[in-house]
């Protein structure tokens, strides 16, 4: 009881400090954990194991981080995306609609591989500079890429699919097999919000009297571009630019190579080409290095808050004690309570204390009424995916939040909400044609 007590109120806390801006995510996750697992009785040599071990989750994506955002800083000082962005400018006009939808169908392709950090680094780096271009919301972005990696995130080789797959013995093929209606109603729902909230901008902007076809029709270069150093770009490398993006976004997808060793020496080559000269090199990576620092510190602190809950029983004991307040008549719907508050719960715990902590005790405790451990999966994996964009507790969020410039808490204040709704129809959805 100790446990669950001490990590509610860790996470109640951290939720606080967060959301109120009262204290930095790297704090609270740094030191809020350990202050908790102190309490909790552990040593000192205890508390550091639990520490290296999450530590040993989260370096990875952090190297990464560093050096996708170097890559793409690169690129943009190349301006390798002037083209692109106004391409896309002048294909959708001013129609706002065609913007978001575009955005959704980016994020579901880009998506394919199952891993969130190359949809966030191949759709944000391209479509944030065509909303600033026509002042609209980039917590949209966020979450319109929230809504499509979610819902995209159920496929066998995705990470939840195969932690449920593997906590309940089963093929991950087989599990997402039953699940593909669902994921395709859920790919639907995802494009009307793409459509409302365009829609929703579109009121905003004649609101604030802001003439929709001038944004097009006038300022080529835009507020953001005007803002960088034109001695920088290098419009005759445009097509080697290109070519190595494509190079490095396939290799992405492709998986046969760790993306962090990609985007390393994709770094390094694209430098090389665009700008050889060494003290300039040298500039800008201290250039980029504030929109790496900061993130990169949060994340390995993400780490520290990880290893301790994951590794202490912390989680654990909290699901237990979740379980046992259930009144007896609630508890044969356990598994459905358990996916409408997969969002929330989602975001406290993460990925993996979720489906091999508290998974195994939702399945031995509905199994008496005849629910199948495939019921159980189908139920969390839906609750738990589509809100997956605004949990701390997945490291490739960070990349989002450093490439498109927008806080933690501002993404989960905006985005939350809407994306837990999505996960809940999905379920309604499930349950109506039998999946859950």
């Amino acid at each position: 009881m100790l446990y669950a007590t001490v990590g509610y109120a860790v996470i109640i806390i951290m939720m606080f400090m967060i959301l109120k801006s009262k204290a930095t995510p790297a704090f609270c996750f740094s030191v809020l954990p350990v202050i908790g697992a102190v309490i909790c009785g552990f040593g000192f040599t205890e508390i550091l194991g639990f520490v290296d071990k999450g530590m040993s989750t989260v370096w990875k994506t952090a190297i990464l981080f560093i050096f996708s955002v170097c890559y793409f800083s690169t690129m943009n000082d190349a301006g390798m995306f002037d083209p692109l962005v106004k391409g896309l400018v002048k294909k959708a006009g001013n129609n706002i609609v065609m913007i978001m939808v575009a955005t959704s169908l980016i994020a579901v392709v880009a998506h394919m591989d199952g891993a969130c950090a190359s949809t966030y680094l191949i759709t944000i780096p391209v479509m944030l500079p065509i909303f600033k271009k026509m002042k609209l919301n980039p917590l949209m972005l966020l979450l319109l890429v929230g809504f499509s990696a979610g819902v995209m995130n159920l496929v066998p080789w995705g990470g939840p699919t195969i932690r449920a797959a593997t906590a309940i013995g089963m093929d991950a093929t087989e599990l997402w097999i039953s699940m593909i209606p669902m994921q395709v109603f859920g790919l639907v729902v995802s494009l009307i919000g793409a459509v409302i909230c365009a829609k929703y901008e579109k009121r905003r902007l004649t609101r604030e009297g802001v003439d929709i076809s001038a944004l097009t029709a006038t300022g080529e270069g835009g507020a953001g571009q005007a803002e960088m150093d034109s001695s920088l770009r290098r419009p005759k490398l445009f097509w080697v630019n290109l070519g190595l993006t494509v190079v490095v976004i396939a290799l992405l997808v492709e998986g046969s190579i760790t993306p962090y060793l990609i985007f390393l020496f994709g770094t390094m080559i694209a430098m090389a080409i665009n700008y050889p000269d060494m003290k300039l090199q040298s500039q800008l990576l201290k250039k980029y290095a504030p929109s790496c620092i900061d993130l990169t510190v949060t994340l390995m602190a993400a780490g520290v808050f990880l290893g301790i809950f994951a590794n202490s029983g912390i989680i654990t004991s909290m699901a237990q004690v979740l379980i046992s307040l259930l009144p007896g008549f609630l508890t044969k719907y356990l598994y459905i309570i358990m996916g409408v508050l997969g969002g929330p719960l989602g975001i406290i715990m993460g990925p993996d204390p979720y489906y091999y902590a508290v998974m195994p005790l939702v399945i031995e405790t509905v199994a008496p009424y005849g629910i199948t451990a495939a019921q159980v999966a189908h139920a969390m994996l839906i609750g738990e995916n589509v809100v997956l964009s605004v949990s701390p507790c997945v490291a490739a969020n960070y990349l989002a939040f450093g490439i498109s410039g927008i806080e933690l808490n501002e993404h989960m204040k905006f985005s939350f909400k809407w994306e837990w709704l999505v996960s809940i129809l999905m379920l309604i959805f499930a349950i109506i044609i039998g999946i859950v």
